[in-house]
């Protein structure tokens, strides 16, 4: 089922109170033996405390590729694993203590069994060996062609999306040469009778596709206006069969999420201003996301995304509140504004000067991190829409350079 605005018109009205918002919060998951989040500091699946043998270091926004196939596979083989969280540099400084233990401050890392490992492939190669294969090895001759079709993939992608000043030429010519790669990555999924490059469940090989897949597909429809999963339907089917596993919904960011995190990691993202692409990322923008060409949950699991949202907001909110540019007290109105519409779809009039503040905050929420992706587009809505009522001002533009807006620091005082 498609994602769409829970909203509803209604005359304005008054915002609820922090206490009577608080009574539409919801209990969190359980995070050790529940499905894949991102909020968990140790993964079970039903095992001893005692006999965890991994320790995942991946970064605090649940964000980097590179650690996102370390997680979704000990996610997916249901090995125990702790979780020490660290923050990108475009976030914000590294831990002293992180860096005394990998100066780089490369991240994945990963300890086994009081080894340390960096490097994705070189971390999965160790994990192999130590649990056995997710389905075919990395290193059968079959997988190792597969792993080199998702570096041609990635590299089609990086020349269209990277190569800033293409003329109209050059721009048709990158799309074409992305395009041919992503067919032959249609032609495997092909190759057999389900949705999976191999085999009848998500194997190794796929998972090595997911992350930059999934960035492919929000940031050329940002940038380039190419639909990636309209484009490629067998791409579409295997995302689909993903997302119909909590295993992947639980590490799977959103379009709006991925697109302003991108240009800082990949030295800058190149628009082809046409009339698509500008429709598409104001669509990305405002919060409405691109509907079924970003994500397709099944509909058991959108239930409660809402008061999720809610709960997330308020377990941070004296944090949201002080950071917001408008001041902690001016910013307070606004904000159960925008939460009374997220939770009961009864619109408020917000403060006059408000809008910019609600902006802000909707263009701060980061996908996993925060909250679901579900939870976080209803959340983004709910303040475009409030912000809306006040006026066209934005927020503070988000960086191309950095994210330090980002910093998590300020957000690691609770638990």
């Amino acid at each position: 089922m498609s994602m769409s605005s829970a909203f509803v018109s209604s005359a304005p009205g008054h915002p609820l109170s922090w206490d009577e918002l608080i009574l539409h919060t919801t209990s969190e998951q359980e995070r050790v033996q529940g499905p894949t989040n991102a909020q968990a500091n140790l993964r079970l699946f039903g095992h001893d405390p005692n006999s965890v043998q991994v320790t995942l270091f991946r970064d605090h926004h649940a964000w980097c590729p590179y650690c996102q196939k370390i997680w979704l596979w000990l996610e997916f083989k249901q090995i125990p694993y702790k979780i020490q969280k660290v923050t990108m540099r475009c976030y914000g400084p590294k831990e002293p203590w992180f860096l005394k233990k990998v100066p780089s401050g490369m991240l994945p890392a990963l300890e086994l069994n009081g080894e340390l490992i960096t490097e994705s492939d070189v971390i999965l190669l160790a994990l192999e060996k130590q649990f056995g294969p997710l389905g075919s090895a990395m290193t059968d001759s079959d997988s190792l062609e597969l792993r080199h079709l998702e570096r041609l993939l990635f590299r089609a992608w990086c020349i269209w999306l990277c190569s800033p000043g293409l003329n109209l030429r050059q721009q048709n010519q990158a799309k074409e040469q992305f395009r041919a790669v992503a067919k032959r990555f249609e032609q495997e999924l092909n190759t057999t009778p389900g949705p999976w490059l191999r085999g009848d469940q998500p194997e190794t090989v796929d998972l090595l596709f997911v992350p930059y897949v999934e960035r492919m597909n929000a940031s050329l429809a940002y940038y380039k206006g190419y639909r990636l999963r309209r484009e490629h339907p067998s791409i579409d089917g295997w995302f689909r069969a993903l997302e119909s596993l909590a295993t992947y919904r639980g590490t799977q960011s959103d379009m709006h999420t991925h697109v302003h995190d991108l240009p800082p990691q990949m030295g800058g993202c190149w628009s082809d201003n046409s009339e698509l692409s500008t429709e598409l990322a104001a669509q990305i923008d405002c919060g409405d996301g691109l509907g079924d060409d970003e994500a397709v949950w099944p509909d058991e699991s959108l239930h409660g995304q809402a008061a999720l949202a809610l709960s997330r907001v308020i377990r941070h909110r004296d944090q949201l509140l002080k950071r917001n540019p408008f001041g902690s007290q001016r910013f307070d109105l606004p904000l159960r504004c925008a939460l009374t519409r997220l939770i009961t779809g009864a619109a408020c009039q917000p403060p006059n000067g408000s809008a910019a503040s609600l902006r802000y905050l909707r263009d701060r929420i980061s996908i996993p991190r925060d909250m679901p992706l579900p939870a976080g587009r209803l959340l983004r809505q709910a303040l475009e829409a409030t912000a809306a009522m006040d006026g066209p001002q934005q927020g503070e533009p988000l960086g191309l350079r950095n994210r330090f807006d980002q910093d998590p620091s300020a957000f690691l005082i609770r638990p």
